[in-house]
């Protein structure tokens, strides 16, 4: 896997290295004893190395069968898989499968199935802590809806977090979705919802780690439930 830093943080980044070397030259200038400065840089390193971590941007390739294929939306764990009723879009009951991304997870987020976006809608709402039920519904969040090359109908709802304070989606309607893409970037510990048709075959639990765009966490079965 190749990685390299989402440019979503670029500026974030150059911003903050200019800051630390801000504090960190005047200090091995002027400030005695010297302990005092290699303590400072030390920990100016670990910093910006952390906030390096955060913001890089593996490129991914999926091996296995493609067809019908359900990936992990996100590195993470998955903190909910259950039947329930999607009322914005869909307005049916579906499968939910939720991922929440700690602070040291990838935050891009991928898309979970090939297809067509076909609705894409950004909901002003509250930071509660995103592994929470009604962050959902309740919290800052963005759809994404695609229609798979059989028909189905899969949404994906990017969530923030108490930290997240900005949800960045990529997809328009009418593009062309692929398991290989980004669909879009949170900033700092948030969660992705997957509703998928009942009959879908799922692959993982709760508490199972899932590395976004690799993981198959589910399959679909059109001939089980077409729309």
């Amino acid at each position: 896997m190749r990685v390299k830093i989402h440019h979503e943080g670029t500026g974030i980044l150059i911003g903050l290295a200019a800051i630390l070397l801000i504090i960190n030259i005047p200090l091995w200038l002027w400030v005695t004893p010297i302990a005092w400065a290699i303590g400072v840089t030390v920990v100016s390193a670990v910093f910006y190395i952390a906030a390096v971590n955060f913001f890089r941007s593996p490129r991914r390739t999926f091996t296995g069968n493609p067809k019908n294929v359900v990936v992990a939306s996100a590195d993470g764990k998955v903190v909910a898989l259950e039947e329930t009723f999607e009322d914005e879009y869909l307005h049916c009951r579906c499968i939910q499968l939720s991922i929440f991304m700690s602070i040291v997870d990838v935050h891009a987020n991928w898309f979970s199935v090939d297809g067509e976006v076909v609705y894409v809608k950004h909901h002003s709402g509250r930071f509660m802590a995103a592994y929470l039920p009604k962050s959902s519904t309740e919290n800052e969040r963005s759809t994404v809806v695609i229609r798979t090359p059989e028909g189905q109908l899969v949404l994906m709802r990017q969530i923030a977090g108490a930290m997240a304070r900005r949800i960045v989606t990529y997809a328009r309607p009418g593009d062309e979705a692929s398991i290989e893409d980004h669909m879009g970037f949170i900033k700092f510990g948030s969660r992705v919802d997957v509703f998928l048709p009942l009959g879908t075959e799922t692959y993982v639990k709760i508490g199972d780690r899932t590395v976004g765009g690799i993981t198959e966490v589910a399959r679909l079965h059109p001939e089980k439930n077409s729309k």
